[in-house]
């Protein structure tokens, strides 16, 4: 897919093929990776080209197929993690579910709890996210992000604002909560540990260029 910013601003060019359930995506700061991710995510139109995972066509510019995100069914965690600030953490994760920021229906409620217990968030369902520390935080919005039992993960440096110590953690439990759904997982990083530990396999972009071949 090819995405061009303004005359002679940033250019996006990214062609990749894959087989893989988790593709990391890994490149410094300002090269394409989030507007590669917000693309696929359907947050922005490329220009040509197509996008697809599995056998579902999100983008194709030949014939102007052009899925709206909320049509995508893929789970999206940001890098600030895109909380609302005057939900609690039950009703931030069931906002999933409804789209709605009325308090989620008990038959809602029984959807979540699962992943409330998945994350160790159940002492925090009341809790806000002012109220929350870094990985909690991450955790409700991987939480968020995997209740609407999406087709494919995005997260954009999901490990960027959280120690050492608890990076290591969420990585392990990551992998473990990929493995156990089977999702199609894309994550992007600047840290080659990430890549490393994630990743089946790994591209790397800089200025917005990306290639590879089936892996």
């Amino acid at each position: 897919m090819q995405k061009t910013y303004g005359s002679g601003g940033f250019s996006l060019d990214v062609q990749i093929q894959s087989q893989v359930q988790r593709l990391v995506l890994l490149g410094p700061s300002g090269a394409g990776k989030s507007l590669t991710l917000k693309a696929i995510a359907g947050l922005l139109t490329p220009d040509h080209g197509h996008i697809r995972i599995r056998d579902q066509w999100y983008f194709n510019h030949s014939n102007g197929l052009n899925l709206a995100p909320q049509d995508r069914q893929i789970g999206y965690v940001f890098q600030d993690y895109a909380l609302f600030p005057h939900l609690n953490v039950l009703q931030n994760i069931s906002f999933a579910l409804t789209r709605t920021l009325l308090n989620p229906s008990k038959h809602l409620q029984q959807q979540v709890f699962p992943w409330l217990e998945q994350f160790g968030l159940t002492s925090c369902a009341n809790l806000y996210p002012h109220q929350l520390s870094g990985g909690q935080k991450q955790r409700v919005a991987l939480a968020r992000a995997l209740v609407a039992k999406p087709k494919a993960l995005l997260l954009d440096e999901p490990f960027a604002a959280v120690d050492t110590e608890l990076r290591h953690h969420l990585r392990h439990e990551l992998l473990k909560i990929q493995i156990q759904t089977q999702l199609p997982m894309i994550l992007i990083t600047h840290d080659t540990t990430d890549a490393d530990y994630l990743g089946q396999q790994v591209v790397e972009l800089r200025q917005g260029r990306g290639n590879s071949s089936m892996f």
